[in-house]
């Protein structure tokens, strides 16, 4: 398999995952489910934070899924997604026994935060201004 197939299909694996996880999440936001109404009460921020990041992921879903935009839905589901570590590490917990998760929330968070991060290392030189910086080291992105 050549280097530029390669980077095309490790690129898609690490977007759909992102994407699948973000996605998946809508359902419980947008119809208000227990564990979301839980998770943003405890964090002070129900409805309008639930509603707020479920947007916002939504966006992001659908940037990184999108050639053209990938690097900005791969920088804004980053973004979106420290929110939700830095939350579970200070006020959640890793595993929310209220919600009887086992650390799985906490889980996925990680694994978009992992995947994003490694989508805007490899589209790093698409990103506006910087991308400039990494056009010579250019691993098969446009």
């Amino acid at each position: 398999m050549d280097h530029f197939r390669t980077f095309n299909l490790v690129s898609w694996l690490l977007r759909a995952t992102v994407a699948v996880i973000l996605l998946q999440t809508l359902f419980f936001k947008f119809t208000g489910a227990r564990e979301s109404v839980y998770i943003f009460s405890t964090l002070g921020a129900e409805p309008w934070g639930r509603i707020g990041s479920g947007i916002v992921e939504l966006v992001a879903a659908v940037l990184i899924l999108l050639p053209a935009t990938t690097v900005y839905g791969a920088a804004l589901s980053l973004g979106v997604i420290t929110g939700a570590i830095l939350s579970h590490l200070t006020r959640l917990g890793i595993a929310i026994p209220a919600v009887d998760d086992h650390g799985e929330l906490f889980a996925l968070a990680v694994a978009v935060f992992l995947a994003s991060g490694a989508v805007l290392f490899l589209h790093r030189a698409e990103l506006p201004v910087l991308g400039r910086l990494f056009e010579r080291q250019n691993f098969g992105s446009r």
